[in-house]
């Protein structure tokens, strides 16, 4: 797919995605007390130019001028969020950035889009140790909430780049060891599965319910369907439970949207369900790819 084509995909995607009022999230109608919709807004935008250099790799990958162990991923990543952090003090899209590089590379490899998520596995699955190290600089720089700490592979482990370089680990090592604790992971090993079921969902929601409607509806569906990682590592396995059963009944009608969007919002938004929006912002990427416009 023409690279040009995929970068204004992957930028507009996050875009819609911060800005339909989804329950728990930053919208255009809410900010949280230390982030805004700006933040978004002006990181996504400053991301684009990283985000058409993965797909021009693609398509030198594509024509055979590149291999796939040359990709880049680890850097393309940490570039990604640098131009990010350029524009706006926060990591309120590195999630979105680390899910995005590498399919958009592989949506600009393929000749069609549902062909990338089987590139997107080959691509993650060749990527190398210095990958890894870079992958790792950029998580330091975003220092999300809730990692894991004291275990083999320490993000912050003071010696865990000659380590990751030692043992060969590349980033398919590490989304293995760590899908159980971050949805992103499960997405790189997995093709972009959920991503995917998700973009196919509103695409066909989109059929009988206004654009806006049809993603806070697949929304609710992700929450009822998954755990959200990032509630998990900020507030407990046992709050993000709580928090799908209540989308469940949000879906049944048994309490309000308004009422399940407060609930979210409390207890300074550690039930904020990001991971799951940053899987909303990538299959909102898929749905412009494959065509969609505004009626």
């Amino acid at each position: 797919m023409d690279p040009w084509d995929v970068t204004r995909a992957f930028t507009l995607g996050p875009l819609l995605e911060v800005t339909i009022p989804k329950p728990g999230n930053v919208n255009r109608y809410k900010d949280f007390d230390d982030l805004s919709i700006y933040n978004f807004l002006f990181g996504d935008i400053f991301m684009s130019k990283v985000l058409y250099e993965a797909a021009e790799r693609g398509r030198l990958i594509s024509e055979g001028e590149v291999g796939y162990e040359e990709a880049g991923i680890g850097n393309l990543i940490k570039h990604a969020f640098e131009e990010s952090r350029s524009a706006q003090n926060s990591n309120a899209n590195f999630g979105i950035i680390a899910l995005a590089v590498p399919l958009a590379m592989a949506c600009s490899i393929s000749d069609d889009l549902m062909g990338a998520s089987s590139i997107s596995k080959i691509l993650i699955e060749r990527t190398t140790s210095e990958d890894s190290v870079e992958f790792y600089k950029a998580v330091r720089m975003a220092n999300p909430s809730g990692l894991r700490k004291g275990i083999r592979y320490d993000v912050y482990g003071e010696n865990v780049f000659e380590e990751l370089r030692r043992d060969g680990i590349n980033l398919r090592r590490i989304a293995e060891i760590e899908c159980e604790y971050e949805l992103l992971f499960c997405e790189w090993l997995h093709g972009y599965k959920l991503s995917y079921k998700t973009f196919l969902r509103v695409k066909d929601l989109v059929k009988s319910q206004r654009f806006e409607r049809a993603v806070i509806t697949a929304f609710l569906e992700l929450l009822s369907q998954n755990i959200d990682t990032l509630i998990a590592r900020k507030a407990g396995i046992k709050e993000a439970r709580v928090v799908k059963e209540m989308a469940r009944k949000t879906l049944e009608g048994s309490i309000s949207l308004e009422e399940y969007d407060r609930f979210l919002r409390e207890k300074g938004h550690r039930r904020n369900p990001g991971s799951l929006a940053d899987i909303m912002a990538i299959s909102l990427s898929l749905l412009v790819l494959d065509g969609y416009r505004l009626p």
